[in-house]
Order: C-alpha cells, then structure tokens, then sequence
C-alpha cells in the first residue's frame, strides 16, 4: 500500500534553497543534480516506508509527531498520518545546523 507524499511550500523553498547553494558552493549543476535526485530518491521510499525515519532527538518534535529520514548531509522532517494514508513532508535541514527554528 503506497502512501501520498505532500510536499509542504517550506519543505519546497528549503530544497530549492539547498541545490541552488549547492551550484553556488561548487559551480557544478551536475553535482547539485546528483544531491537533488538522491534526495528525492530517499523522499519518495517513504510512500512505501513511510515509518522508516527514525524519531527525532528533540523530545518537543516527538510530541508533535515528526518523524527525520536522514539522507546524505541533510534531514527531511515529516508526519505520518495512517488513517489518510499520507506522509507530509514539513522540512529538509542541514543536520549541521540548528533546525528547531525551521519547523
């Protein structure tokens, strides 16, 4: 049974956000490509997989319900909602970085 996956405009903007950094960091497109297709690849296991991220460290965000899939050096917040048979992906942060406040 595949699950929806509902892309949130933070989670977009963010995304967008870090493969245009990406290009500007390394002056590569392709490199900023390989980052966006391996993104999206992980995202979209979550339609078949939707428990396989793991609970996040901060217990408030439990409490909430997100769920983090890791994926290369950033991490895509989400919920899972069974009963619609969804998975809303609500943020995508580099684990580096202080990402309480982007959520």
């Amino acid at each position: 049974m595949k699950y929806a996956l509902l892309r949130t405009d933070t989670f977009s903007d963010q995304l967008n956000d870090i493969i245009f950094y990406i290009v500007q960091d390394t002056g590569d497109v392709d490199t900023a490509l390989s980052a966006l297709d391996r993104i999206e690849q992980d995202v979209m296991r979550l339609a078949a997989f939707p428990n396989s991220g793991s609970l996040p460290r901060y217990a408030i965000l439990r409490r909430q319900g997100y769920r983090v899939l890791p994926v290369m050096r950033w991490l895509v917040f989400y919920k899972v909602d069974h009963s619609a048979q969804a998975v809303t992906l609500y943020a995508i942060a580099d684990q580096r970085q202080e990402y309480m406040r982007l959520l």
